[in-house]
């Protein structure tokens, strides 16, 4: 098991070198290139994937063809379709990586054998899907209640690695606004600075 996993683990449960022994053989070690899909839409989602290096999303493809970005995931963050992670249903997201990435996966049966064996993981995972649910409420909230400029500042306050990594266009995407919007944006909060 990686350090990066080890330490997102140590933050919310702290196991013993045999627990985490215990944990290391139920994770599959994959590299993805560039651009390279870690699921497609209409597939089932047979992963939950830990990023250890590199950054990927997820997105959905309206019915126009435009992308409408869900997620990032840097290094040290989780990554998966949980509707079709769990209930064996076809994917409505794809995953991709948008830069060269080194990913920790776990399948679902490994996942629940692990739990079994490791107690402690079932706190770890249960803690990381109420911090996902608050996200998302978060997000919603947000993308309700706050200007196109407020939510690119909190992004950019919140997770600026992301707004550095990834394509303008990209982060566009994720605030629900045109790259012209944000282009707009960014230039009127450069005039400030």
């Amino acid at each position: 098991m990686s350090q990066v996993l080890f330490n997102s683990i140590q933050q919310k449960v702290q196991l013993s070198e045999i627990e985490m022994e215990q944990c290391r053989g139920f994770f599959l070690a994959k590299k993805l290139p560039k651009k390279h899909y870690l699921l497609r839409a209409g597939e089932v989602c047979a992963y939950i994937a830990f990023v250890e290096q590199g950054l990927l999303r997820s997105y959905t493809i309206d019915a126009k063809g435009n992308e409408h970005v869900l997620q990032f995931a840097p290094e040290g963050w989780w990554i998966s379709d949980n509707y079709s992670f769990l209930t064996g249903e076809p994917s409505s997201y794809f995953i991709d990586a948008l830069e060269r990435a080194e990913l920790l996966l776990l399948k679902c049966r490994a996942m629940e054998e692990m739990l079994q064996k490791v107690p402690k993981m079932e706190r770890f995972f249960r803690l990381l899907m109420q911090n996902n649910l608050i996200a998302q409420q978060r997000r919603t909230l947000g993308t309700l209640s706050f200007s196109a400029e407020e939510r690119y500042i909190r992004l950019l306050n919140q997770y600026p690695e992301i707004v550095q990594r990834a394509p303008q266009h990209l982060i566009a995407s994720y605030l629900g606004i045109t790259p012209e919007t944000l282009s707009r944006i960014r230039k009127k909060i450069a005039s400030r600075a």
